[in-house]
């Protein structure tokens, strides 16, 4: 396995540290993802300039992906219609490819992006999208009925604090990167794209 090289083109913003500056523990989780995606995710140069920041943000990332009673692709569905309403290029580009990976269908990424009531996407679904999109763009108006909503077509009690814990994360997660212009990895845009 190679030194991964952290791209300087990462955020136009701020300056990417380099890979043999970083703390062991940093080098150590990007070059397992580096060796993983087979190149090193932008999001992971990018968080790399603080280290402890790097290290909660992507602790809970992976506690919010591993620890859920949502399947992947719901996961990756709610990341792409809250980083579509918060126009989001990173987490649109780059979850995009993921959800295409996770639900093996090549055009609901874009439709989530462009639209995400028109999307190819079951009731439910659309119920726990409208929640995910409602908490983005208006948390102050989230009552009681929207959880009702969510228990009504299935989803229990620690689903939907998965739901609302993702679509925060990531609220936090497109801020970040429409603040730092982080750039999408050229690799994620013809990702499982079909033929």
């Amino acid at each position: 396995m190679s030194e991964p090289t952290l791209d300087d083109d990462a955020m136009r913003r701020f300056p990417v540290p380099d890979f043999a500056d970083l703390p062991e523990d940093l080098q150590e989780r990007i070059a397992e993802e580096t060796d993983r995606a087979g190149f090193t995710p932008n999001v992971f140069s990018a968080f790399a300039s603080k280290p402890s920041h790097f290290r909660a943000f992507f602790a809970y990332h992976d506690a919010l992906v591993e620890d859920t009673a949502l399947d992947r692709e719901e996961v990756e569905m709610i990341v792409v219609a809250v980083s579509g309403v918060n126009h989001c290029y990173y987490c649109n580009v780059a979850h995009g490819a993921l959800l295409r990976i996770y639900s093996k269908q090549p055009k609901l990424a874009d439709q989530l992006v462009a639209n995400y009531r028109q999307a190819d996407v079951s009731d439910e679904q659309l119920v726990m999208l409208d929640v995910a999109v409602k908490l983005t763009e208006r948390p102050a108006e989230v009552t009681e009925r929207d959880i009702q909503d969510l228990r009504e077509v299935g989803y229990s009690d620690e689903a939907i604090w998965d739901i609302a814990s993702v679509t925060a994360f990531f609220n936090l997660s497109n801020r970040m990167a429409m603040f730092a212009d982080m750039r999408p990895n050229d690799e994620f845009h013809g990702m499982a794209r079909g033929e």
